[in-house]
């Protein structure tokens, strides 16, 4: 998650004129912090432009916070797009940095992180403050803050409800940071931003994206692809049910919907009361499944000589459809081996009727939970058996439980902070999966950019040739030819037969 680098942060001047400019481009890759006010802001702030000589600046805002500023009410910093992890100085460092974000509201602390990332956390210490310039609990305390701004400016839920919901321990502690940090309380921002109306029984909170963002063809691809009964696109707008496990371990249910505000560059995600206890957990796999990591400007480089190959081939602001639950997404990738994406979509549903917890959302058609590794394997005395006859052959019954193991018994990683090349390997291991599922499950459940899958029938159709020859093309598009596999699927869009044989 790396936002502007070393040279560029050193050139104060340069970094004045891009704040002068208010260059789309790099919300998010670093902050201005004013002097003459206190305040931090977004490259992009509309406010009254400071002076050069009040202004300094930061790669982060956690940066800011700990140098004593305190966050715009107009831009909103908490609501800029995050930088991609895949381009920060140190792996380690950027993937604490998506923990952090991910399970800020489940009280968890620097010496858990550090376990679950597999060094210690003097360790982590030292790398992360080395690339972020601030200590990790610095770190992990603003993106509570900020989470908590965000939840007080644009919901009317209560006080102690946001607290808990950013991961505070108690409203005392919240009251006393909150205050400490911004120099006012809670209540006084929220009078300050205006009262919010509840709409429903959901809260409603906004995520940046760097623009451009092709929203309708993620949304056009998540269609496709949707699992009956579990998630579905209406109106422009993608929901589904969704069951995650609060700081107890107890499962937690409910629903989200995310729709696009492309006057506001930002995505509006609803979620249902029930989820608030794992609010960050929510965020943090919906910026996932959107790729709301993803900056257009560095990967357009890379990839517009696509389009000496064919003209319009890559659209700048192409997205990397990634996914909300993992092994969800993995048996879907099987089940979708060598059969059509609407048949992979009626198996999967099977599933999730037959094996999937029922939940009340309140939005028709949305009534099931995919059933977990545990449910499957619990409730399964013969999978070849019990799947075949949901019509799922013998041969991808035994791939799925198989799969399923590996997910229960952790040997696989299969997040964000997985390394991709590693897993992939293990992976392959499994009877059943070949490169092509691999490089499809890392690169939706991993994030991975550098997946190719050639033997693919979509990019076979849209790069006729021998598969040395678009080998040796797609060399061209690293590390990024996952958005030119996605490219050259959306090219294909319109021929059904191109959609065969790919998830």
């Amino acid at each position: 998650m790396k936002a502007v680098s070393e040279p560029l942060r050193a050139d104060k001047k340069k970094l004045y004129e891009i704040f002068q400019a208010r260059d789309e481009r790099f919300d998010g890759r670093f902050f201005v912090g004013v002097s003459s006010t206190g305040i931090y802001c977004r490259p992009i702030c509309r406010a009254r432009m400071p002076k050069e000589e009040n202004c300094a600046f930061f790669s982060t805002a956690a940066e800011a916070e700990a140098a004593g500023y305190r966050p715009c009410m107009i831009c909103r910093p908490e609501l800029a797009p995050t930088a991609s992890a895949a381009v920060a100085s140190s792996a380690l460092a950027a993937r604490a940095a998506r923990l952090m974000e991910e399970d800020s509201s489940s009280g968890t602390s620097i010496e858990m992180i550090a376990k679950k990332l597999g060094c210690t956390d003097r360790h982590l210490r030292r790398v992360f403050t080395e690339t972020f310039h601030i200590p990790p609990v610095q770190y992990l305390q603003t993106c509570r803050l900020l989470l908590a701004k965000s939840l007080l400016t644009d919901t009317d839920l209560p006080i102690i409800d946001v607290a808990m919901a950013a991961g505070f321990g108690s409203l005392r502690q919240f009251n006393h940071v909150f205050q400490l940090h911004y120099k006012m309380s809670p209540t006084a921002l929220r009078k300050e931003a205006g009262k919010k109306k509840r709409s429903g029984p959901h809260i409603s909170v906004l995520l940046g994206y760097h623009a451009p963002y092709r929203f309708d063809d993620l949304l056009r691809f998540f269609q496709l692809r949707a699992i009956p009964g579990v998630e579905s696109v209406k109106e422009n707008t993608y929901q589904r049910t969704v069951r995650l496990y609060n700081t107890k371990g107890a499962a937690v249910t409910g629903w989200i919907q995310v729709s696009h505000q492309p006057d506001k560059k930002a995505l509006r995600v609803a979620v249902s009361d029930s989820l608030v206890p794992v609010l960050s957990q929510v965020l943090s796999r919906v910026r996932q499944l959107f790729d709301l990591y993803c900056q257009p400007e560095i990967i357009r480089p890379v990839l517009q000589d696509m389009n000496a190959y064919k003209p319009e081939l890559y659209q700048h602001g192409v997205r990397l459809p990634g996914c909300f639950e993992p092994f969800e997404m993995a048996v879907r990738a099987v089940l979708g081996q060598q059969i059509s994406v609407k048949a992979a979509c009626t198996l999967a549903g099977r599933i999730a009727e037959a094996y999937g917890a029922k939940i009340e959302t309140g939005i028709p058609g949305l009534d099931r939970v995919f059933p977990s590794p545990e449910e499957l394997l619990s409730r399964l005395e013969t999978m070849g058996d019990k799947l075949g006859k949901l019509g799922v052959i013998a041969s991808r019954s035994q791939t799925i439980e198989s799969l399923a193991k590996a997910f229960i018994k952790e040997e696989i990683i299969f997040d964000i902070n997985a390394d991709p090349e590693t897993e992939m390997k293990k992976l392959l291991e499994i009877k059943g999966i070949g490169s092509w599922t691999a490089q499809y499950i890392a690169m939706r459940t991993m994030a991975w950019t550098d997946a190719f899958p050639e033997s693919d029938l979509g990019i076979r159709k849209a790069m006729p040739g021998t598969s040395k020859e678009r080998m040796a093309m797609a060399q061209r598009w690293r590390p990024w030819r996952s958005y030119a596999t996605v490219c050259l699927w959306n090219a294909m869009e319109h021929e059904s037969d191109a959609r065969e044989g790919r998830c």
